[in-house]
């Protein structure tokens, strides 16, 4: 994986790896600023670190980005070419809690300038906890997961988070058919997503 910051990229990671802002950055081990590419036209957003998340200091490891990974190679993305994927709040929650509202306040300036920066065509929400931060407050991962919602340019998807695939196989079906409605708006609006590497057809 070998992508070119820009500068203003650089001190965004920088000055977000010393974050100190709310009390969850008392007890990480590590930041998990996000990886993948920082000109990606798709951004996945988890809502935070779990454990193996804060050892390795990357999103979505473990048997949950096991399958999160399995999904993206069924419609030819890869976290280390033509994705970014962050979460909403940075430092692990202890004992793998949700992340406060608070907690989620302050963290979102971060995720906000990650956003700017990369100015992706379309976000794509891993959870209920981060769909009802970024699409709606009325979000419901049951019903909506799947469907485009348009706000300042960026379409926005929800799907299910992995770990609820790993505590419920049975959504299985309804999470790939999520991937390849993704596959295809990627194919109508993304320019470069699928040019490094040969898009499903």
């Amino acid at each position: 994986m070998d992508f070119e910051e820009q500068p203003e990229w650089t001190t965004l990671r920088e000055q977000c790896m010393q974050c100190q802002n709310c009390e969850l950055g008392q007890t990480r081990t590590n930041l998990v600023f996000g990886i993948g590419n920082p000109q990606a036209e798709v951004l996945f957003i988890g809502e935070g670190p779990g454990e193996k998340e804060d050892l390795k200091g990357e999103p979505f490891v473990g048997r949950s980005g096991q399958l999160l990974d399995k999904y993206l190679a069924a419609i030819d993305l890869d976290r280390s070419k033509n994705i970014f994927i962050a979460n909403m709040v940075k430092c692990r929650p202890p004992k793998n809690r949700d992340p406060k509202p608070e907690e989620q306040d302050v963290c979102m300036t971060w995720l906000k300038e990650q956003v700017r920066l990369m100015q992706p065509k379309i976000i794509v929400c891993l959870g209920r906890i981060s769909a009802q931060r970024i699409i709606s407050k009325e979000f419901r991962v049951t019903k909506e997961h799947g469907m485009f919602f348009e706000h300042n340019g960026i379409l926005r998807m929800g799907m299910y988070h992995p770990a609820m695939l790993l505590r419920n196989p049975n959504l299985k079906p309804d999470a790939l058919n999520d991937f390849l409605i993704l596959r295809d708006k990627i194919n109508e609006i993304c320019e470069r997503t699928y040019t490094e590497t040969a898009a499903i057809h």
